[in-house]
């Protein structure tokens, strides 16, 4: 037995040497391949630089190598060279300027698992441009921008401010009813209406969404996109979040399929029906992209990225808000001298308050919700300020080296709308608002976030006064920080309704 244990320890032995030695020489040969490659620090073997930053807040080692080697840096996740792009500058010329060659989407497991590799999020070339593309006319049919859109997201706003109204003089944290409220909103759009809020399909989605996020901001997730085979073996939260992912997929495959023979042409109702009669139009086009696989990605996509991102900000404005009760008041006095306490804001109102305005857009550019934007691939070898970044290379756009440069901002490290404002007290717009990112890759749900944004914070703030459990000077308003953003730290917060 001693002998059988010992030729199975040596066995064991010799095959990890063996891999460890092609590991060693694979990754010395993917280095060698890219000798044209920006600098960037020296990577160790097999692991390249991944134990060199704080995996939580790797926007931070960035910064740092941005300032050590330039605009453009390569670092490894292990032997997989990613390029950084930082400074407003690179980024236009990379994103823009070279925006097609920049347009690729890189291929991060966690991301892919969700989406299966469908839809817009993870796509790249044809598909993603195809995807895109009637995403954006559809958000438009339905009046992205016009009335339709801004009823549906009213409509929440009074839900919300209703929800809000239950919680008077106790303190409550409003992070769930924000999350329900901009969901249902989502719902409105492709389901053709919104659920209430305890309903538990409803909630099985949100719940879904949260721990998508929650796992692909941890370092379980972090690991899992550089070593996806070596995470799946063990055991752990990820795999329930697959099984309700899966689960998910299936409850959007219902209501497509629930709608598949009812459609009335001259009038699709919501998203899932305008996707449907472009299946039907290009069914006997053998290279179509409109089939049930990218419609409930489009689904996923729009639900997950459109719910976290805006619930969030709102979530930081209102802590903003208690932090800084003068900038509240003047908000408020903006209000009741264009909106009144009879009406309800509208989009249109937006145009006659700036300093409005300029607070939202302070909050979302002081808060840097997502440091760096979803990372890109190349499309092909691109030559960038003499450098020579293969087909296939990763990209991270460093969104956060723009909305924190003291070149382009009057006050770039503290939470100031005189950055959006002029001489004349007039909102004044600045390219380097990047929060939504640059080029083809940009948000394509960016402008109902911007309707979203003011209307459910000029509902609230028109409603209630908002105040904190401890003195503003002691409320800690610094965001948390995890891997891919940096998320509102979590409060309880009193809602003072106004007279």
């Amino acid at each position: 037995m001693d002998i059988l244990l010992a030729l199975k320890t040596n066995i064991l032995s010799v095959v990890m040497a063996v891999l460890v030695l092609l590991l060693l020489w694979k990754s010395r040969g993917r280095q060698r391949s890219f000798g044209r490659l920006p600098p960037g620090p020296t990577p160790r073997p097999l692991l390249g630089n991944i134990f060199q930053f704080d995996i939580k807040e790797p926007y931070k080692y960035y910064l740092e190598l941005s300032k050590k080697y330039g605009s453009v840096v390569t670092f490894w996740l292990a032997n997989t060279p990613v390029v950084i792009i930082s400074g407003y500058q690179a980024l236009k010329d990379t994103m823009i300027g070279l925006g097609e060659e920049f347009s690729g989407r890189a291929s991060y497991p966690l991301i892919m698992r969700s989406t299966l590799g469908y839809g817009v999020l993870s796509t790249s070339g044809h598909r993603w441009k195809e995807m895109r593309r009637f995403s954006l006319m559809t958000l438009k049919n339905f009046g992205m921008g016009r009335r339709s859109i801004e009823d549906k997201v009213r409509e929440e706003a009074h839900n919300i401010v209703k929800m809000f109204k239950k919680c008077e003089g106790s303190t409550f944290n409003p992070a769930d009813m924000l999350s329900n409220a901009v969901a249902n909103v989502i719902c409105s759009i492709v389901f053709g209406h919104r659920f209430e809020y305890d309903d538990p399909q409803f909630k099985f989605l949100l719940q879904t969404v949260n721990s998508y996020f929650f796992i692909l901001n941890s370092p379980l997730g972090q690991i899992y996109n550089v070593f996806p085979w070596l995470v799946s073996l063990f055991p752990g939260k990820h795999h329930k979040l697959f099984k309700d992912l899966e689960e998910a997929r299936e409850y959007c495959k219902r209501q497509a399929n629930a709608r598949m023979n009812n459609v009335d042409p001259s009038c699709p109702q919501d998203f899932i029906e305008s996707f449907l009669l472009k299946m039907e139009e290009e069914k006997d086009k053998p290279d179509t992209e409109y089939y049930l696989e990218n419609l409930i990605s489009l689904i996923w996509n729009m639900f997950s990225a459109g719910t976290e991102t805006t619930s969030s900000t709102l979530r930081h404005a209102l802590l903003m808000m208690m932090k800084h009760p003068d900038i509240q008041e003047r908000v408020q006095r903006e209000l009741d001298e264009v909106v009144g306490q009879e009406s309800w804001p509208s989009i249109e109102d937006r145009q006659k308050m700036p300093y409005t305005d300029a607070v939202i857009h302070e909050v979302q550019r002081s808060m840097d919700l997502a440091p760096i934007a979803v990372p890109h691939k190349m499309m092909c070898d691109t030559e960038f300020n003499g450098y020579v970044i293969p087909e296939g290379t990763m990209v991270f756009p460093l969104l956060s080296s723009v909305l924190t440069d003291p070149k382009l901002w009057k006050n770039p490290h503290c939470f100031d709308p005189e950055n959006f404002l002029d001489v004349d007290r007039r909102f004044k717009k600045n390219d380097a608002f990047v929060v939504f990112g640059m080029g083809k890759r940009a948000c394509p749900g960016e402008a109902l976030a911007r309707i979203e944004l003011f209307l459910f914070f000029t509902s609230l703030l028109q409603h209630f006064t908002f105040k904190a459990t401890v003195p503003p000077e002691q409320l800690d308003t610094t965001p948390t920080n995890c891997s891919f953003g940096r998320l509102p730290r979590t409060y309880e917060c009193y809602a003072i309704p106004r007279a």
